[in-house]
């Protein structure tokens, strides 16, 4: 599942972490999938791809007051939240409920 826009780095990175996977028991495909997912996060948090911002909306057994602006904004738009962008943390956290 190497990418065109991975280094050999990432590469190298991914087919380790792969690997690791396996030998701990995971299928083939979940383990190349969290290969994949961790070699993107590293890329994202070195500033190498273009969005610096996670897409998901956290754990969903953390209460939303842990969870970060973020992923509250990606939940808000999730329930189709009407002026969502112009929120703080704290009113995403109200007006999701929490």
């Amino acid at each position: 599942m190497p990418q065109k826009s991975w280094s050999k780095k990432d590469e190298k990175m991914y087919e380790h972490i792969k690997d690791s996977e396996r030998d701990r028991g995971r299928p083939a495909s979940r383990a190349g999938e969290v290969a994949a997912r961790t070699v993107n996060k590293h890329r994202r948090i070195e500033g190498r791809t273009k969005s610096k911002r996670t897409s998901g909306t956290g754990n969903p057994n953390k209460p939303l007051g842990e969870r970060t602006r973020d992923e509250l904004y990606n939940l808000a738009q999730e329930h189709g939240l009407k002026g969502r962008s112009r929120m703080s943390k704290s009113e995403l956290v109200s007006a999701l409920g929490g």
